[in-house]
This record gives C-alpha cells, sequence and structure tokens, in this order.
C-alpha cells in the first residue's frame, strides 16, 4: 500500500516545472525573406505561449433507449503566443510579412501561394519546449512539442492611449496547425527533423 504522506509527494514531483521556463522556436517559410536572426528574436522577445492541446471527438450513437459512445476525429486548438513588441517594432514586422505573403492586403494576391514549407510555401514548423530550471544556462530541455504546417492567421492589435505608461507593448498571433508531435529532450528541434511519435517521458528516444 503507498504511503501518501510530503515525503513521498517530494520525491515524486521533485521540483515540479515551471510555467515560466520555457523555450519557443519558430521556423519561418524558407527563402531569403526571414533568416536565422530573425528566429532568435522571436524565441528572445516571446513573452507567454503554451503546450498544444488536442481534442478527441465524440459520435453518440443511440440503442435500444441508451447512448453509446464511440472515438471520433480528432482536432487541434489554434496556437496562439504573445510577443513583446522591440523599439524598432521589427518582430512585428516579421509576423506582419508573413501573413501578407499568404494574402496581400490591397492586391489581393499570394506570394507564398503553396500549403508546404518550400521556397514558395507559406507553412513552417514551431517547436515549444518545456525547460528545467538546472545548472545549464538558460535550462535543460525536458520536452518539445513540434506544431506541423502552421501559418498565422491573426496579428493582434497593438492599444495605444496617453495613459498607458510604465509598460511595453504586446501583441498575440494566432497560428493554424494540422498536427503535433512531441518527444523527449531537444530531438529534432535543431534540424527540424520531425518528432515521429506523441513520446511519453518514460520512453527512451
Amino acid at each position: 500500500m503507498a504511503t501518501n504522506n510530503v515525503s513521498t509527494f517530494l520525491q515524486t514531483i521533485n521540483q515540479g516545472i515551471k510555467p515560466n521556463m520555457f523555450s519557443v522556436d519558430i521556423n519561418f517559410p524558407g527563402g531569403s525573406d526571414f533568416t536565422n536572426s530573425d528566429k532568435q528574436l522571436t524565441n528572445i522577445l516571446c513573452k507567454s505561449a503554451a503546450l498544444p492541446g488536442s481534442n478527441l471527438g465524440v459520435i453518440e450513437v443511440p440503442f435500444r433507449g441508451r447512448t453509446v459512445k464511440i472515438a471520433g476525429d480528432r482536432t487541434f486548438d489554434t496556437w496562439t503566443a504573445t510577443f513583446f513588441a522591440d523599439s524598432n517594432m521589427e518582430i512585428r514586422a516579421l509576423f506582419e510579412d508573413w501573413a501578407n505573403s499568404i494574402n496581400s492586403h490591397e492586391a489581393n494576391t499570394a506570394e507564398r501561394f503553396l500549403p508546404n514549407s518550400g521556397s514558395t510555401g507559406y507553412m513552417a514548423d514551431l517547436f515549444v519546449s518545456q525547460l528545467e530550471k538546472d545548472a545549464e544556462v538558460g535550462g535543460s530541455v525536458i520536452r518539445t512539442y513540434q506544431l506541423h504546417h502552421c501559418f498565422p492567421t491573426n496579428v493582434s492589435a497593438i492599444d495605444l492611449a496617453y495613459d498607458s505608461n510604465d509598460q511595453v507593448s504586446e501583441f498575440t498571433v494566432e497560428w493554424q496547425y494540422s498536427f503535433f508531435t512531441a518527444g523527449v529532450g531537444d530531438v529534432g528541434k535543431a534540424t527540424g527533423t520531425k518528432l515521429s511519435t506523441v513520446a511519453s517521458t518514460r520512453d527512451v528516444v
């Protein structure tokens, strides 16, 4: 029989995980428009994000006065991140340019017209990592989520006001994506290699 006391709890949870220890890596679409420094900029200025969630639909089938429930199709929620605006508004311009390349404001044209990650495609993969506060600089990576085939659908407004003192402007960006995979550590993040499975932390990767 398990002993549920403070010592057992501390041995199980250790230091837990801290929601302010995270890293976001955005691989912008291919081509010369976006650079590695753009990726680093978004990582530094990302104020908040989320580990992705998913929903498994339910099909309700009536049978002799009862409702039998069976598994339906899986859907993935919109992924949102909040960014601080830098002094040159460079980071906001990056996302505006990405969205504009999919469908331009005035001309209604599509510079990036293919739904892929190639030089003419508008989709890219994002990586969200949960970090651990330890002796490693920046924290070691516990688990990485790879969001596949992402593209921004909303770059929020930034409110301006004379009485908005002592604060830094920020804005949110919403992405659509097809699915996510996950793995232990930072597998695949450096090279962009697809994480092949939603792996448990007990699995060896």
